[in-house]
């Protein structure tokens, strides 16, 4: 289980000269490439019952992920992050021929930053011959916003997610709230497949105007980030307006003013934070989501429009 007083044991050691402290590093980024690599290269510490601190990522790496490293650095002794573009979860082939790849670049942000190990599966690592797939009741979370509007999207994360856990074995997973959804149902996958990892929901880096930060991003233009900037501003004022009106006012006015903008609207929805279904009148963590495009990108956001506490 996770246990706060245990902290990560630094490998960088320090030196000091005229004043100044200089890091030196005594530990390379460990790279792993297959299920016996992981399980062989962690097998020691899960010996040691040492807290494993993981997270799953698509690569194209950014501060936002960056951010969840560095968080579990701070509540885990070891820290592994994987980069996989999984297939199973796009449901356009163009969108998954277009994604960003930069595998170079991510290894050495982890490795600017200290991480510990990385793992760089091949789909037939994650999908083998053998392989089937979890069947879960997702109990409408997967039917609704995303699920709407991406037919088998979520079936694709209950699969990688699942998989991953199976064979890294983490104590505590990092995911960031842009992907809401997703981490609602990854919470309701792992307390139904009873895997013993906890779940930590990490809130979304932003831009200096706002804009989440996504590894979509990098296919916009100039011109379109600053476009883009409308989804976070809808959702700020979408948090003022909830303080005067309905749930169905609110909503009418985001609509309306997100329509101003150069930016096709696919849906906002204000839902309930454990259900994800529209409400009717403002309960605690009320959170407000949006789905757009700017130009050929699709990009989500969200925000509690309601505190949760």
């Amino acid at each position: 289980m996770f246990h706060k007083n245990i902290k990560k044991k630094s490998d960088i050691q320090y030196k000091k000269i005229d004043l100044l402290v200089f890091p030196l590093k005594i530990k390379e980024l460990e790279s792993f490439h297959t299920y016996f690599e992981v399980r062989n290269g962690l097998q020691s510490l899960y010996e040691q019952n040492k807290i494993i601190g993981f997270i799953p990522t698509m690569g194209a790496l950014h501060e936002g992920h960056l951010s969840l490293v560095r968080e579990a650095q701070k509540e885990c002794d070891y820290v592994i992050v994987s980069i996989f573009v999984n297939p199973t979860q796009f449901n356009n082939t163009q969108d998954l021929a277009l994604y960003p790849r930069q595998e170079a670049k991510d290894i050495a942000l982890l490795e600017s930053i200290g991480t510990d190990f990385v793992f760089i599966p091949t789909v037939e690592v994650i999908y083998p011959p053998n392989y089937q797939a979890p069947s879960i009741d997702l109990i409408g979370l997967d039917t609704v916003m995303e699920g709407e509007f991406r037919p088998g999207h979520f079936q694709g994360v209950v699969n990688v997610v699942s998989r991953l856990f199976d064979i890294v074995q983490p104590t505590i997973a990092y995911f960031g709230r842009k992907d809401f959804q997703q981490v609602s149902i990854i919470k309701h996958i792992t307390k139904t497949l009873n895997q013993s990892v906890t779940i930590r929901e990490i809130d979304t880096i932003r831009n200096q105007d706002g804009l989440a930060l996504s590894s979509r991003n990098a296919r916009l233009s100039e011109q379109e980030l600053k476009d883009a900037v409308i989804i976070s501003k809808v959702l700020k004022q979408g948090i003022q307006w909830a303080r005067k009106f309905t749930p169905q006012e609110v909503l009418e006015y985001m609509v309306s003013e997100f329509n101003k903008s150069k930016l096709k609207l696919e849906y906002i929805q204000i839902v309930h934070p454990e259900t994800l279904k529209e409400i009717t009148h403002w309960v605690p963590g009320a959170t407000a989501c949006i789905a757009s495009y700017c130009g050929d990108v699709r990009l989500i956001d969200n925000m509690e429009l309601i505190p949760s506490n």
